[in-house]
């Protein structure tokens, strides 16, 4: 019998592309999944999106959070209300390749594998294609330090490790994703590149994750505060961090 996935999507103001996400999935060859979108927009235009969006398939669940609580709080509330034996995760501005899930979770079967991510194609907001990001065969801590190349619309985890180590998305702006990777990663979670491009991250103007100044904040915070660097060394890999984020561009 194969597994359930359990697909967590933060919705915040997406309301122009939250259907393409939605049929990216729901057309996808592997079916046994569940869709949870959790709403920290929580406005009278949010509900009514999402009560359109959740008539467009039985497996879609909505959890409307209790005030606006950011990404990274929104995806540990769906993953705690979650029943799939693995995680993936979805923004609502991105798309999946129709062979997504079905190629992970072999992958991850045949080599024994909890964390798993891949290549992901960027687009813009008419979903033109602008560029692409290559990730490394395999990422350990230290490389991790340097550089995140582990795109969050293309990762799949087995659920177990959130209750395993008791680590979960922190309440940040930006990076949260990448201060979990960090985390997990120096707990020892092996994470693993399935070389196929399955995703598009949708990189727009005016998101968060878009403000450069937003990044550099908490980018120092990533090392000054969670993995508790001293000044000079957070500064010195934060410089790391940007740098290598320029060469990918």
């Amino acid at each position: 019998m194969m597994p359930l996935v359990s697909i967590i999507m933060p919705y915040y103001r997406k309301k122009d592309f939250v259907k393409k996400s939605i049929q990216s999935i729901i057309t996808q060859n592997f079916k046994n999944f569940e869709i949870i979108i959790v709403n920290d927009e929580l406005s009278i235009e949010s509900f009514k999106i999402l009560k359109t969006i959740k008539s467009l398939d039985k497996r879609i669940k909505i959890l409307n959070n209790k005030a606006n609580s950011g990404a990274g709080i929104s995806r540990n509330r769906g993953i705690k209300f979650s029943k799939g034996k693995y995680i993936a995760f979805c923004d609502c501005d991105d798309l999946w390749k129709k062979k997504k899930l079905l190629y992970q979770l072999k992958f991850m079967k045949k080599f024994n594998i909890e964390f798993c991510y891949t290549d992901y194609k960027v687009i813009n907001n008419i979903g033109t294609k602008i560029g692409i990001r290559k990730a490394q065969n395999k990422m350990s801590f230290n490389q991790l330090v340097r550089s995140c190349d582990i795109g969050m619309s293309s990762v799949i985890l087995k659920k177990n490790i959130f209750k395993r180590f008791k680590v979960y998305f922190p309440n940040t702006k930006t990076k949260e994703d990448y201060i979990l990777w960090l985390k997990l990663a120096k707990k020892g979670i092996k994470m693993h590149r399935l070389n196929k491009e399955l995703s598009s991250w949708r990189k727009l103007d005016n998101s968060l994750s878009s403000s450069s100044i937003q990044k550099i904040i908490d980018g120092y915070k990533v090392y000054r505060k969670y993995l508790k660097y001293n000044i000079f060394k957070s500064y010195m890999c934060l410089f790391t961090l940007s740098l290598n984020y320029l060469l990918k561009k």
